[in-house]
């Protein structure tokens, strides 16, 4: 069987001094595991791997229980498939945005999909601090003003309104993940 690469994003580690995964062990389990070219990038949980073909939701599962026996706590995880990954860089989702200083772009990636979004796209928070761009079934594009608001205050606004399987990428982050590929 032929070897696909994915991508794993590991939800809510190394925050705060709270679930800590040290980057070295993290690609030392998955490598035991069968895993092949394991690369980590940041300390918050992005793995770029290649492993036999499989559905997303199989390799999650593997991971999500291999993690918390190695490391003792639950650890959520979401995984891209390459092809899926580069088709969102393609896409270059914010090409029409004006950075600054203070402006963050974010790609949140739900773990499931939602065919029908709760909320109607584009839509701005009443401060237009906080802007969803676009919602794709398994993706927000959004747009945070942190001179206007926290990052945190965004992100819970999107638990709330998406639920909690999820989790949230800065673009640069996502651009370093698609160099990795």
């Amino acid at each position: 069987m032929e070897n696909k690469k994915y991508i794993a994003f590991l939800r809510g580690i190394n925050v705060g001094g709270h679930k800590k995964v040290p980057m070295a062990d993290l690609k030392k389990m998955m490598t035991s595991f069968g895993l092949e070219n394991v690369k980590t990038l940041l300390n918050s949980g992005n793995v770029v791997f290649s492993a036999p073909a499989t559905t997303e939701k199989k390799l999650e599962e593997k991971m999500s229980v291999a993690l918390e026996k190695t490391f003792g706590f639950p650890v959520p995880v979401l995984i891209r498939t390459s092809t899926d990954f580069q088709e969102l860089l393609k896409s270059n989702p914010f090409k029409k945005i004006e950075v600054h200083k203070d402006l963050r772009l974010y790609i949140t990636f739900l773990k499931n999909r939602i065919e029908n979004s709760p909320i109607k796209t584009p839509w701005s928070s009443e401060d237009k601090s906080f802007q969803i761009l676009n919602f794709t079934g398994v993706e927000i594009i959004s747009v945070l003003n942190v001179s206007e608001k926290r990052t945190i205050e965004a992100m819970k606004l999107l638990e709330n309104t998406f639920g909690k399987d999820l989790t949230t990428r800065n673009w640069n982050t996502v651009l370093k993940i698609g160099k990795l590929l």
